[in-house]
């Protein structure tokens, strides 16, 4: 089942065999684990000889170090490109959001979102008027939830909402319904299925006219219902044809059995099938193809597409439903095939029926070879391995299948990613020259990569020069040039780069493995803390990792490790030869491993250090020596979903719910992945079921946490209150207790109740929540003693490990140019937040310096195009007359959020004055 899956699924930079021979200028840097286990620690100032010793395999040299190409699609202009979207789906026809929702969904991928391209994925579904549609978008949906690491849940089972129903993706047609709105199949117990002779007893007496004679058996049968099955049957009962007079009709040559002329007889009679075996069905459906029996065949197609229930199913019944053209139970059987994903990739069957070239002309004469289908498929396909044939074949259909500019460019484009993977180097060049002819310049980095791989890196430099010359600049063209570029060149290109887009990981590890050959480890260690510190990746960990066992500092490397293993399980180390895991237990040997309790006291001293890889490297340790503990895998999604870690926390949420030990917790978990997943009433339900059962910390907490979400009155904030209070009484460790207290805090001071939230930070701060200090910093703020507020920030600047968000929050509590210094601070150490930027430029605004501001505004915008950024500077540009950029970031805003009322608002008056 699993003979097509390959263990390279994230592949590191350019692999060098640890046996060739290297020339002396790329200066190689060669690591043997097995020597480090048990080599006596020597000095910490080692030369790169002395490395070279300690590490398995070479680390990549900087001078053949690579990013990768991105396999979406990256516009040059992001933002016109979102508004135009924005514009189009605001005016286009019913029957066109599908398709625009699923551009969207492509546009939004660079952005990393998860929760924007599972809102996407829903508008896509709500708007679906046809089953291939409505089947592909549902399985996608559950494909984005991996709804399959579930246990005890089937890929067809219904969730509850109509969106995901398997039932109602199989009927045709739009109908209006919200994300949230509820099917009622889970509501309708199976009915019965009464015996033939029941049946029979119900039905009114009528007598038999006409015999279908098959080989020595005769089927009697009411000639007027075999008339009104179709036109040619009724010519032949009652035109002009001998049969007519006949009361025995010699029916052997017509392909159809006994048994299934009485299920034709039956049929005619009661419209039922549902008495017969599938293999009987298939005959009367087959039977009612040849005679033209509409509606037979529509009852034949629904009740066979309504049986499938597994992949065995599926298989076997697809090919008749193509044969017959039974678009109902192909689509039946695509559904449990594309619910099955992933693993329904490793099934051989499973790929010929879907992947080669005669596969997607067999669908296609059913409607179902679609862009939507193979742009599903081949993502699922990328996702597991870059370098499949599976992934070739799923992306060559999706080629075929491109009518749009934009899909052309995403088919063209991926394929030339994955061919540039595989190192078919002037197949990929082809592929990325489609891709930008289709309007894709990114795709021209590509381009220059493959024909840098094929030794023309001159001309590369000239290809991205000639971009960089004839486009808005961006990161990803200075970084690629870099790559084509020696000595000072290469590194003004790599910091301009950075400068333009400081999200790009490549220059940071670029600059680190340059000071490592300088023999300045700590500082190549120093530049890789730059981009961690804001950007969690596992390739950024594993550099760094390396660099700490460099300098013996094993524990620290153990860390980033374990946390790059919490990001990725599966993660292979030292360019796809060595297991994370594997990788942990050798540097095991060399630091003391704690206790489950010593873990327990690390992780509060973590905790309250703000340190939170560390924290998720002693909760991975943890989770080592109790494999299974909900608790811990808990607390790891919190973690997680804190670093921005969205797919992985959900992982950690699920694994929670799995390894539950009571339904009371199984509700809790349940309940975070369906708030976290939009389904906030669906959320507070479980809380209130776990509640009822037990009643726990979390599920108080949980409740109160989804309700204080929405906007709080009076009366709803004194509710808050109190599930926090009840969730205090409960038994908790001090990590969530401080949580409640520090959240309670904050629900006090919105209520001006300004003492009680004093209380609450104290005593959350007295059990070591270090995150207090910032809301005791608001207490004092909100009592004019913006003095004691600065201090109380500055407390947590000094104990916090990542302080970015702790520097951003001080510069409230101080005047003008102590903020601007320290939101510099908070931008140098984070980048991709969007206050500093907003703030500085809404202080050039008030200076009168109008460009300037913008220009803040644009600079970050271009690497991080946020919904507030572009309310704001939308807002400038209106306050500047220019209303045509104002509409532009309006658009582009709303295409992010369609709800956001305050930029809604400006819209609407834009457009007034713009007329």
């Amino acid at each position: 089942m699993r003979a097509l899956k390959l263990t390279e699924r994230f592949k590191s930079t350019q692999e060098t065999s640890s046996t060739s021979k290297t020339s002396k200028s790329a200066k190689p840097t060669r690591y043997r684990i097995q020597q480090f286990v048990s080599k006596p620690k020597s000095r910490i100032n080692i030369t790169i000889s002395e490395i070279e010793k300690n590490f398995p395999f070479p680390l990549p040299s900087s001078d053949i170090l690579e990013p990768s190409i991105d396999p979406y699609l990256k516009p040059i202009n992001l933002v016109e490109t979102l508004a135009d979207l924005y514009s189009r789906l605001e005016n286009c026809p019913q029957s066109h959001k599908t398709s625009l929702c699923i551009e969207q969904f492509s546009l939004l991928r660079s952005l990393g979102d998860q929760k924007l391209l599972r809102r996407c994925l829903r508008t896509a579904r709500q708007h679906a008027e046809d089953v291939p549609s409505k089947v592909v978008l549902s399985a996608w949906l559950r494909f984005e939830r991996r709804e399959d690491e579930f246990v005890g849940v089937s890929s067809m089972d219904c969730n509850g909402y109509i969106l995901e129903c398997p039932k109602s993706n199989l009927v045709s047609g739009f109908s209006p319904c919200s994300v949230i709105s509820h099917c009622q199949c889970p509501q309708h117990p199976k009915q019965e299925i009464p015996t033939t002779s029941e049946e029979n007893k119900s039905l009114p007496e009528e007598e038999s006219d006409v015999s279908f004679c098959i080989g020595d058996e005769e089927i009697e049968c009411v000639r007027y219902r075999i008339a009104a099955l179709s036109e040619p049957f009724k010519a032949m009962l009652y035109g002009s044809f001998a049969e007519s007079q006949l009361s025995k009709i010699e029916f052997s040559r017509n392909g159809i059995c006994p048994k299934a002329m009485r299920a034709v007889e039956l049929y005619s009679r009661t419209k039922r099938l549902d008495l017969f075996c599938a293999k009987t069905v298939l005959e009367v459906l087959s039977f009612a193809n040849r005679f033209c029996c509409e509606g037979m065949k529509s009852d034949c197609d629904a009740h066979l597409a309504s049986i499938v229930g597994n992949v065995e199913d599926a298989l076997v019944l697809i090919d008749y439903g193509i044969e017959e053209r039974a678009s109902l139970l192909v689509g039946s059987c695509l559904q449990v095939l594309l619910r099955e994903l992933p693993n329904s990739l490793y099934n051989s069957k499973v790929i010929k029926i879907l992947s080669s070239p005669e596969a997607k002309e067999s669908l296609a004469m059913v409607g179902y070879a679609s862009f939507l289908l193979y742009y599903f498929l081949s993502q699922v396909a990328m996702e597991e391995s870059m370098v499949s044939k599976t992934t070739l074949m799923l992306l060559e259909r999706l080629g075929e299948c491109a009518s749009e500019r934009w899909q052309k460019a995403l088919a063209f484009h991926q394929l030339g990613c994955v061919l540039l993977e595989r190192k078919e180097y002037k197949d990929s060049q082809r592929y990325f020259e489609a891709a930008a002819e289709a309007g894709h310049v990114y795709s021209m980095a590509g381009v220059a990569r493959t024909k840098h791989k094929q030794g023309q890196p001159y001309s590369a430099y000239k290809l991205i020069s000639s971009i960089i010359f004839e486009y808005k600049p961006a990161g990803w063209m200075y970084q690629e040039r870099a790559l084509y570029n020696i000595g000072r060149e290469k590194s003004f290109d790599l910091e301009f780069a950075t400068q333009l887009d400081p999200s790009l990981s490549f220059p940071y590890k670029y600059r680190a493995l340059a000071k490592v050959e300088e023999k300045q480890i700590k500082e190549g260690i120093s530049e890789l803390d730059r981009i961690i510190g804001f950007k969690l990746s596992p390739d950024c960990l594993e550099l760094r990792a390396w660099l700490f066992i460099a300098l013996e500092d094993f524990k620290s490397a153990a860390r980033d490790v374990r946390a790059l293993l919490t990001l990725e399980p599966n993660y292979l180390t030292s360019h796809g030869k060595i297991k994370g895991e594997y990788l942990v237990q050798l540097l095991s040997h060399r630091i003391q491993l704690k206790s489950q309790a010593d873990c327990w006291m690390q992780l509060y001293e973590q905790w309250s250090s703000v340190d939170d890889i560390g924290s998720l490297a002693i909760i991975h340790q943890m989770l080592e020596n109790e494999p299974g503990k909900s608790l811990l895998e808990f607390r790891q999604s919190l973690l997680l979903l804190r670093l921005n870690c969205q797919k992985a926390a959900m992982r950690s949420l699920r694994l929670a719910r799995n390894h539950s030990s009571s339904m009371q917790e199984r509700l809790i978990y349940e309940g975070w992945i369906l708030y976290d997943t939009g389904y906030r009433e669906e959320a507070l339900a479980k809380a209130e079921r776990s509640i009822s059962i037990q009643r726990s910390f979390e599920a108080y907490f949980l409740k109160a946490y989804v309700l204080a979400d929405a906007s709080l009155d009076a009366e709803s904030s004194s509710y808050v209150i109190q599930l926090l209070e009840d969730a205090l009484k409960c038994p908790s460790d001090g990590l969530r207790k401080g949580q409640a207290l520090n959240n309670l805090g904050s629900i006090y001071v919105d209520c001006g109740k300004l003492d009680l939230a004093k209380e609450c930070y104290t005593n959350a701060l007295a059990i070591r929540h270090t995150r207090a200090h910032q809301g005791l910093a608001r207490v004092y703020h909100q009592k004019n003693q913006r003095k004691s507020a600065y201090d109380e920030m500055t407390k947590l600047i000094e104990k916090a490990e990542n302080n970015a968000s702790a520097y951003e929050k001080r510069s409230e509590y101080c005047d003008r140019e102590m903020a601007k210094a320290d939101l510099d601070t908070a931008t140098q150490l984070d980048p991709l937040r969007t206050y500093p930027y907003r703030y500085r430029a809404a202080v050039m605004m008030d200076e009168q310096k109008e460009t300037e501001a913008v220009e803040e505004l644009t600079k970050a915008i271009n690497f991080k195009p946020d919904l507030q950024m572009l309310h704001l500077r939308a807002a400038f540009y209106e306050s500047m007359g220019d209303m045509s950029s104002a509409l532009r970031d309006c658009q582009a805003a709303l295409c992010l959020d369609p709800n956001h009322t305050d930029t809604m608002n400006l819209y609407r008056r834009t457009q007034k004055l713009s007329m």
